[in-house]
C-alpha cells in the first residue's frame, strides 16, 4: 500500500509498570490497559490517517486498542496485549503495509526538564488540581519533562517507574509537546530521570532538530 503518512513516533513498551498501565486507565477510552502487558504507541501526520493505522493493527493481531487520539495535526495510537509477540506483530503489520521502517520515525527530542527539590504547599496543591494519577505532598521533589514528539511521554514515564520508587503523576502523550510529572525523594527521582533521559536518547530514527534542551 503506498502512503503519504508520515511516522512520527512508533516505540514498543516491553512490560508496563504499575502505575504507568493504572494512569493510562484513568484516561484511556479503549480498552484499559494492564500492569505487565506490552505495549506499542503509534503517531502519525496527518492525523485522521491514525484510523488507517488502526485499522490494520486490529485486523493483523488480536491487539487491544487503549487510546486512540484524532487531532488536527496527528492522530495517535496505544495497543496492548500480554504476548510482546502480538504487539512486535501489530507494528510489523503496520509498517509492512504503509511500506514504512521503524526508523522513518522522529527521534525523540527533550525540550526541556525540570527538577524542583522541596515543592511547597501551594505549588503541590497546583499540581494536584490537574494530575490523573497520584498525588504529590508538600516537601517532595518534583520533576517535568517535556518531549517531541508526545508520544515518547509514555516510554519516559514507564521507563521512570522501571528505575526508581516514584509516583507518576501525570503523563500527557499526545499534542504538540509529551510532558511527564513524577515525584518522590531527591534521590529517587535523580535515578528516575536519569532512566527516562537514557531511555530517549536510545531511540533511533530522523533528525529531530530544534533549540537544545533547557534543565533546571
Amino acid at each position: 500500500m503506498a502512503s503519504n503518512i508520515e511516522l512520527r513516533c512508533f516505540t514498543y513498551i516491553d512490560i508496563l509498570q504499575p502505575q504507568t498501565a493504572a494512569f493510562l486507565g484513568t484516561v484511556s477510552r479503549g480498552y484499559m490497559p494492564l500492569k505487565n502487558q506490552a505495549a506499542l504507541f503509534f503517531e502519525v501526520a496527518p492525523g485522521m490517517d491514525i484510523n488507517v493505522v488502526t485499522d490494520i493493527a486490529l485486523k493483523n493481531t488480536s491487539c487491544t486498542p487503549g487510546m486512540q487520539v484524532v487531532e488536527r495535526q496527528f492522530g495517535c495510537l496505544q495497543l496492548q496485549h500480554f504476548d510482546q509477540g502480538q504487539v512486535r506483530a501489530a507494528g510489523d503489520a503496520v509498517l509492512d503495509a504503509l511500506s514504512l521502517k521503524e526508523t522513518d520515525r522522529l527521534r525523540p527530542r527533550v525540550v526541556s526538564a525540570q527538577t524542583i527539590n522541596g515543592i511547597t504547599g501551594y505549588h503541590s496543591q497546583i499540581v494536584n488540581r490537574f494530575r490523573h494519577g497520584n498525588f504529590i505532598d508538600e516537601g517532595a521533589t518534583l520533576y517535568v519533562l517535556e518531549v517531541h514528539p508526545a508520544g515518547y511521554a509514555l516510554i519516559a514515564t514507564n521507563e521512570a517507574e522501571k528505575a526508581a520508587n516514584i509516583n507518576v503523576l501525570e503523563m500527557i502523550s499526545f499534542g504538540a509537546f509529551g510532558r511527564v510529572y513524577l515525584s518522590g525523594s531527591e534521590d529517587e527521582v535523580a535515578e528516575a530521570a536519569k532512566a527516562a533521559l537514557a531511555a530517549l536518547e536510545a531511540i533511533d530514527g530522523r533528525p529531530n532538530a530544534g533549540p537544545p534542551p533547557v534543565y533546571y
